[in-house]
């Protein structure tokens, strides 16, 4: 039998009377373990209180994917605490040295909130601090994994226009040399200035062109127009020629007035030219956009995390969820179809726009998920009274009677091991109360919403 000192020296049971001690340890269950035994392991009923009196343990066990290990020594307490939910233990318990446990039934806890009040508010706070502690951690490590996401979703999108304009600039400089080896022939053949001007004339018209973006059935028909032309004038490389032609508008017209014009001798090579000139011209224009997407991208992904801005702004749903979008393109396209429904005059919170945009994120997530990646999100934005008002919903299966009221629950996830810490949600929750906001869930197969209730701020006129 263990002495009510030996329990005295555990802070949670110093200030207890020598009747509660007794009490207490009438029905806790002294326990010898040896190093590297389990006490408890992972998946058993949740029926135990834990007082570790002698040694070193540590709880083991996988979280979000991840092997956990939380030490444990002496004078500490562990287990099912007073008005736990936990029904099960989600960890093993093993002994790192041999030591020495109390072991108290967590179905006499009620019993023990009656008669231990003072150990009861050590328990239930040393259970809040655990809690807090563990959401905060679990709260971090869910952003990264957003990060982490956010991260591959940005280098997925940059590695298109990337790989493009590294293929448009090994096509440049097979260009320019076409360019090079024709001024080479041309330019030995003796030109009027007039026929020399008005080379150059069609070159400039080639490199300025617009005219890039026309659709398949007419660029089709216009190369063919062309390389008709062309072959009718001994041209052996008229294909290639055309193509690039006609990618920057060039009419039969023009051309055939061109051919006529030149002669020849000097339609030959000058052409070549004219072609690598409209080839350069494109391969540019495609540089250019690629570029501008590639500009495009990192202003998103500024806005996204609100680089350089302060933490709290007026932040304007509309522009925010619009922002949130761009950056999960990788992920909507091209099977999620998107509804708008926006109010037309904007609607604006106070808040911190990064966390704004990680709950527009998380919810967002969460459709695409419902749908299987193949379906159908809405959104819609509306003021009511004070508030501010953004809707996400989905046309997926829907959430579970049994399950809707344990959503926002910390750790609550229905996914499997590895694909979800149970915090995206509870993030969300807690993001939204934090901005004095609410969040509103209705779920049936086909239709599923997430209201996210915001105090709204009017703009100054």
């Amino acid at each position: 039998m263990i002495a009510s000192s030996e329990l005295r020296i555990i802070p949670a049971f110093s200030d207890l009377t020598e009747e509660q001690i007794n009490w207490f340890l009438g029905f806790a269950e002294e326990v010898f373990v040896e190093v590297g035994s389990e006490f408890v392991r992972q998946g058993d009923p949740a029926a135990w209180m834990f007082v570790f009196l002698e040694g070193i343990f540590e709880w083991r066990g996988e979280f979000g994917g991840e092997t956990v290990s939380i030490p444990a020594k002496a004078g500490e307490i562990s287990g099912v605490f007073p008005f736990s939910r936990m029904t099960r233990f989600t960890v093993t318990g093993v002994a790192v040295t041999n030591g020495r446990l109390l072991r108290f039934p967590a179905a006499l806890l009620p019993n023990l909130t009656q008669k231990m009040p003072e150990l009861t508010a050590s328990l239930v706070a040393m259970m809040s601090d655990r809690i807090r502690e563990g959401t905060r951690i679990e709260q971090q490590k869910d952003r990264l994994i957003s990060l982490g996401r956010l991260a591959g979703g940005l280098a997925h999108e940059l590695n298109n226009p990337a790989s493009a304009m590294k293929r448009a600039m090994s096509q440049l400089s097979e260009a320019i040399e076409k360019m090079r080896t024709a001024n080479a022939i041309l330019w030995r053949i003796p030109l009027e200035d007039s026929v020399k001007q008005r080379i150059e004339a069609e070159e400039a018209s080639l490199m300025t062109s617009r005219k890039m973006h026309q659709d398949g059935v007419s660029l089709s028909d216009l190369e063919e127009a062309l390389d008709r032309l062309l072959r009718d004038h001994s041209f052996s490389d008229s294909w290639e020629l055309s193509a690039s032609l006609a990618r920057t508008g060039m009419s039969e017209s023009n051309l055939s007035i061109l051919l006529s014009d030149l002669g020849p001798y000097t339609a030959l090579p000058a052409i070549r030219r004219l072609a690598g000139a409209a080839e350069c011209a494109v391969l540019l224009r495609m540089v250019e956009s690629d570029t501008s997407r590639i500009s495009e991208l990192i202003r998103v992904f500024k806005e996204y995390t609100y680089l350089g801005q302060a933490p709290t702004q007026s932040v304007d749903v509309v522009q925010s969820l619009e922002t949130t979008l761009a950056t999960l393109a990788h992920l909507l396209q091209p099977s999620i179809k998107v509804k708008r429904s926006f109010e037309r005059t904007p609607i604006c919170v106070n808040g911190a726009g990064i966390e704004l945009n990680q709950v527009w994120t998380n919810l967002i997530q969460n459709a695409i998920d419902a749908t299987s990646g193949n379906g159908e999100l809405r959104l819609r934005t509306f003021r009511d009274g004070r508030f501010g008002v953004v809707e996400i919903a989905d046309n997926g299966s829907g959430i579970p009677d049994a399950i809707r009221h344990h959503i926002f629950d910390p750790f609550f996830t229905t996914k499997g091991v590895g694909a979800g810490t149970g915090l995206g949600l509870s993030t969300v929750q807690t993001i939204i109360r934090k901005h004095g906001g609410h969040i509103v869930v209705s779920s049936k197969p086909g239709d599923t919403r997430f209201q996210v209730w915001l105090p709204r701020i009017e703009l100054s006129k």
